[in-house]
């Protein structure tokens, strides 16, 4: 298989998690900054790739007023990040996809083309980012050819993406010079971090909206 240039990827968003540190609400349409969490991950990812897919399971006519294709997952019961991956290759009409998770909201510019270089000089199948303390497993630009690998994964009961990853030849991107581009959204404590810096309104870790407070926030429907 040909190696992947940016135009021929398939960006997808996985958005179809349960957000269970956020109470269950659907995480990439929380607003931050009077934007849903998406938004700003798309905001990164379009001009990095081709076309653009939205791996969600609840609210899918709220996903697609962002003006891509909506996917969910082909697999029952909520089976993880693996399972928008799946979903993501089937519907692909690319060789190739890079996925990434919808509440990381600042990540990096460069991800498909440092992820591209780094399975070349590598020799892998897939690559994936670190952020040089830990991978970022979710950062990833995998083969859609190995969709019914990944299939057969999930029906012998595996869940974890990096067990996943290792039965194949994995390249690593190092980001390692910008680990904040990571950063996630989990907590109540971490979205209000994350919306203070944006507002730049300096707030420190004990100056943190209550959970209450938060919910009051989340335009989720």
């Amino acid at each position: 298989m040909n190696a992947p240039r940016p135009e021929t990827l398939t960006g997808v968003v996985l958005a179809g998690g349960q957000a269970r540190r956020l109470g269950g609400v659907d995480k990439g349409l929380i607003l931050v900054g009077g934007r849903p969490l998406i938004a700003w991950v798309l905001d990164a990812l379009a001009p990095q790739v081709g076309s653009v897919l939205i791996n969600a399971n609840r609210h899918p006519e709220r996903y697609a007023e962002f003006g891509y294709p909506v996917v969910a997952d082909t697999l029952p019961d909520h089976q993880g990040p693996l399972a928008g991956f799946l979903a993501g290759m089937r519907a692909a009409s690319t060789d190739w996809i890079l996925t990434l998770p919808c509440d990381g909201p600042r990540p990096p510019w460069d991800l498909a083309a440092r992820l591209i270089g780094a399975l070349i000089e590598q020799k892998a199948e897939l690559a994936v980012a670190t952020d040089g303390r830990r991978r970022q497993s979710v950062h990833a630009l995998l083969p859609v050819a190995l969709a019914d690998d990944l299939e057969d994964f999930l029906a012998r009961g595996g869940r974890r993406v990096e067990d996943w990853q290792q039965g194949h030849r994995l390249a690593v991107a190092d980001f390692s010079e910008r680990p904040e581009a990571f950063a996630n959204v989990n907590t109540p404590e971490e979205l209000q971090r994350f919306a203070a810096r944006e507002a730049g309104a300096g707030a420190d870790d004990d100056e943190i909206f209550t959970a209450s407070c938060l919910w009051n926030r989340l335009g989720t429907g």
